[in-house]
């Protein structure tokens, strides 16, 4: 069996302050055990296996081979408030979101891409692999035809995209916000009532 040290990457630590705001560098690491690449023609998940969410940290693995985006597990911390668990669950569902979507843009283009390349050489008969076995290519300005035709074909998509992100990443923001200033209510507050039950002399 091959070691941890073997394995294909690792999930790294994101320590959080009181308020879940600071982040700074963590020495835990987590070993991933799971290969993420294709494999007999099935589609690799975000992780076949994940670490349980800690109370410190974010998980943060190796990018994702298909949408090239490293997966997050987010931190569930000690007492977690109804307001916390709402933003933790907003911003997993969004990065789930967003792998799911890359993933299936990246394969699009690269299916697209070496179609694209096939009908051009069939065009100019020529097969896909020279006479020493190496793959052909396309010059820059055959390829620029290619590119310009994949974006405009994917503009509303893209677009739609973008709207949807936007609107995830303020509604996450918003609610960070009200966490943040939630947080340090509580802390005003516990000072206030610590100072108050102070014995004098």
């Amino acid at each position: 069996m091959a070691s941890k040290a073997a394995a294909a990457g690792c999930l790294t630590g994101r320590v959080f302050d009181r308020t879940g705001l600071r982040r700074f560098p963590a020495v835990n690491c987590w070993q991933c055990i799971s290969k993420l690449a294709t494999q007999g023609g099935h589609t690799p998940k975000r992780s076949a296996s994940r670490p349980a969410p800690s109370s410190t940290h974010d998980w943060i693995g190796p990018p994702n081979p298909l949408s090239n985006l490293r997966p997050v597990v987010y931190r569930v911390p000690e007492n977690e408030t109804a307001l916390e668990k709402r933003l933790r669950h907003l911003r997993q569902q969004t990065e789930d979101w967003n792998h799911n979507f890359w993933t299936k843009q990246n394969i699009d283009f690269s299916e697209e891409k070496d179609a694209f390349i096939v009908s051009q050489l069939e065009a100019e008969g020529l097969t896909r692999r020279d006479e020493q076995g190496r793959r052909r290519s396309l010059n820059s300005e055959q390829m620029a035809v290619f590119y310009k035709s994949f974006l405009d074909k994917n503009r509303t998509r893209h677009a739609d995209y973008n709207k949807e992100w936007y609107r995830r990443n303020f509604s996450i923001t918003l609610l960070m916000a009200r966490v943040a200033l939630g947080n340090i209510w509580k802390t005003v507050s516990d000072g206030r009532s610590r100072k108050k039950h102070t014995p004098t002399t």
